[in-house]
């Protein structure tokens, strides 16, 4: 989801940090308001006006936060007196139900009569329009495809639903899922991040987890789907699934099988092998808010702990794909995580360049 660097890439984010002394402060701010605005969507009720108390103490609370709400507050302005003629338009009805959910005041009942999508639209032009920060960190942090999904989860936060088949799904740090059901089948497409699934019996309507690789049938309950950048990762925790790369679904070739206890890696063209696990560690660590690695390079290690951390871990993929890394690391304090695995991998270098930006590279000793 966030900026993975290149050395040419960090080098031009430093000197931009150096350049604009405030611009940690501003993006803290953004990353604030960011997350109220995903709050303030929520589908309960009860957490939508819960957001909305939150929202109005954190704009009372300083001066730049009131600043930063009165930004996004003219853009809405701008927006409305824009599509004020517009309003017969079945397209322009969402736009602004969606910009009265987000900003009307404390006691006025909401409509929800807004479609999501639209909603997560305005949200992002609110933010990438009104809101004079680096270009680069608002778009990596907040993409669109995550503002536009059905649920989502904020950086840093875990969330729980249960869906309207019994369904119960919990998604990870900053992920992100859409609902395509109907009369036929249950289908949800896993947008990024990663996700735990104890999926309700339903004969009538087969559950199906769909991505970019390809898609998982659920043939039991229980188990773990995350997204990478061009590969999804299953993880089996009870019963089994069949999986179908994208590539075999255009062929009609047969699925493959992956049982509990087992865990695949996913490309478009095809499944790879077929791996063993310690299932019940795995529920343990999704319980305690723990990443449970073991051989993995420490590219793989720094992505996840990277989308559980608000800003961005900035590092050469190449230079530090070498390093392999076996440990539990807490996903709630991520700064203790890059501490032990500076602790275990002395010749890493961890630089905090900001709140929002962390650097990590290994120096080549003299």
């Amino acid at each position: 989801m966030k900026l993975q660097s290149a050395n040419a890439g960090a080098a031009s984010t430093e000197a931009s940090v150096d350049a604009q002394g405030d611009i940690s402060v501003d993006a803290a701010i953004v990353e604030q308001a960011a997350q109220w605005i995903v709050q303030l969507s929520a589908d309960d009720t009860d957490r939508r006006e819960a957001a909305q108390r939150g929202f109005d103490a954190w704009k009372q609370a300083d001066p730049r936060h009131a600043a930063m709400a009165e930004r996004l507050e003219s853009f809405v302005g701008r927006v409305r007196r824009m599509r004020g003629a517009d309003d017969d338009k079945n397209n322009a009805r969402p736009a602004r139900a969606a910009l009265d959910a987000v900003f009307s005041a404390p006691g006025k009942r909401r409509q929800r009569t807004g479609s999501h999508r639209a909603k997560r639209i305005v949200a992002t032009m609110m933010l990438a329009l009104s809101v004079a920060v680096p270009a680069w960190l608002a778009t990596k942090m907040y993409p669109l495809h995550y503002l536009m999904a059905d649920v989502c989860s904020a950086t840093g936060q875990w969330e729980t639903r249960v869906l309207e088949d019994g369904t119960r799904i919990t998604l990870n740090s900053a992920s992100a899922v859409n609902l395509h059901y109907d009369a036929g089948r249950r289908a949800l497409e896993l947008v990024q991040g990663e996700i735990l699934l104890d999926v309700a019996k339903d004969p009538g309507r087969p559950f199906i987890v769909e991505t970019a690789q390809g898609s998982i049938r659920a043939l039991g309950t229980r188990f773990v789907v995350g997204r990478e950048a061009d590969a999804t990762v299953l993880s089996m925790l009870e019963s089994r699934v069949e999986v179908r790369s994208a590539k075999q679904a255009v062929n009609d070739d047969g699925a493959t099988i992956v049982s509990a206890s087992q865990r695949v890696r996913m490309t478009a063209g095809g499944i790879g092998a077929i791996e063993r696990i310690d299932a019940r560690s795995i529920a343990d660590a999704w319980k305690f808010h723990q990443l449970v690695v073991h051989d993995q390079s420490l590219p793989q290690v720094l992505d996840a702990l990277d989308r559980h951390r608000p800003g961005v871990i900035s590092y050469d993929r190449a230079a530090l794909e070498g390093i392999k890394v076996s440990a539990v690391l807490p996903l709630d304090d991520t700064g203790r995580a890059l501490q032990l695995l500076n602790s275990s991998f002395p010749r890493l270098r961890i630089r905090t360049l900001s709140p929002y930006l962390v650097r990590v590279d290994a120096p080549a000793g003299p």
